[in-house]
């Protein structure tokens, strides 16, 4: 045999073996429990809608966005704030946005501060939606990205975009398409919002897409994606060139990387309607961005199969070891804290 090909079923072995006890013997090995109950109390009798993303703002603070109460058109109740700023203890801070989104999506903190949002449906009738966003911590619309209303695939039209991430020199990554037949591509600009270039193409091969459902950036200066339908994350470099690709973090719909290259998944869907992903416990993995080893799991609590999205499908984290599940299905923000162990808190890796 060829040492080269035999160096490579080595290191095939290896990486089965790797996935396996990552998705196998974490299962039991979940370091977090949920606070009972809302904790997050909403104004004026207001209910939750559809939560599918969260991102964690700094000093014990998450930004949250949901659905105005339900999970169609937040135009239609234009006097509800769809994103807001959370306190440790659910106290709202903030909230704006109203009659400005449609669906909102995925949210990043970009490094200079500044909140985006991806809405991922149109409104060809009131000209809204198919954009990112860019607001001041305060609410000031400071720049939008995509042709109003219009769904599409060009330099600036967008078709359902999910999710937008910034890397530290300020050039932005748009996730461009929700659901499969979507456009399922990246598209990058600078600060200014020009567009610079883009990569992906539906498929299932390296570098192609199904649904690029959630973004984020580590350390190293790696673009992670969530590949949602193709279940894997798949990496790149900031210009566009494939790096790895891994499936032990699940069929992810949402990622969130902290200051230490921790790596949240949100698995929503794996082993829900038309077999998707079989096999794999849906929740939440826990691991590292630069080794790609999973450390912690946060089961669903409805096991076994289940016909649509369950529990997180947007996720963060924050310095104190808390942990922040963003629900679809079951309309609410959920946290989990370090359970103790031997009468002290037990943080994360």
């Amino acid at each position: 045999m060829n040492i080269n090909k035999k160096f490579e079923k080595i290191l095939l072995a290896v990486g089965v073996m790797a996935t396996f006890f990552s998705t196998t013997s974490i299962a039991q090995d979940n370091p977090y429990e949920p606070i009972q109950g809302e904790w997050v109390e909403l104004p004026n009798g207001r209910t939750w809608g559809a939560t599918s993303t969260v991102y964690y703002a700094g000093n014990g603070n998450i930004w949250v966005a949901e659905r105005c109460g339900g999970n169609t058109n937040c135009l239609d109740t234009p006097e509800i704030d769809p994103i807001m700023l959370v306190d440790v203890d659910g106290k709202i801070l903030k909230s704006f946005g109203r009659n400005m989104i449609v669906w909102p999506h995925g949210l990043h903190l970009a490094p200079d501060g500044n909140l985006w949002i991806a809405d991922a449906r149109g409104d060809a009738e009131r000209m809204k939606g198919h954009q990112v966003h860019k607001f001041s911590p305060d609410g000031e619309l400071l720049l939008s990205i995509g042709t109003a209303g219009v769904g599409g695939q060009d330099k600036y039209v967008f078709n359902n975009p999910n999710d937008v991430a910034v890397s530290e020199n300020g050039d932005i990554f748009v996730a461009d398409g929700h659901g499969a037949g979507g456009n399922n591509r990246i598209v990058k600009y600078n600060s200014k919002g020009e567009y610079l270039m883009e990569f992906g193409e539906t498929g299932s091969e390296r570098g192609q897409f199904r649904e690029p459902h959630a973004l984020a950036i580590n350390s190293e200066g790696k673009l992670f994606v969530g590949d949602r339908h193709n279940g894997r994350v798949q990496i790149f470099d900031l210009e566009g060139n494939h790096i790895d690709q891994w499936t032990q973090f699940g069929r992810p719909s949402g990622l969130y990387i902290d200051g230490n290259d921790i790596l949240y998944s949100a698995d929503s869907e794996s082993n829900t309607g038309f077999r998707r992903n079989p096999g794999w416990e849906r929740g939440i993995r826990i691991g590292s961005s630069i080794t790609g080893w999973v450390t912690g799991f946060i089961p669903d609590p409805n096991q076994g199969y289940m016909p649509g999205t369950s529990v997180a499908e947007g996720v963060t984290a924050d310095e104190e070891g808390n942990i922040y599940g963003a629900e679809v299905a079951q309309k609410r923000m959920r946290k989990y804290i370090p359970k103790t162990y031997r009468g002290e808190p037990r943080r994360r890796n």
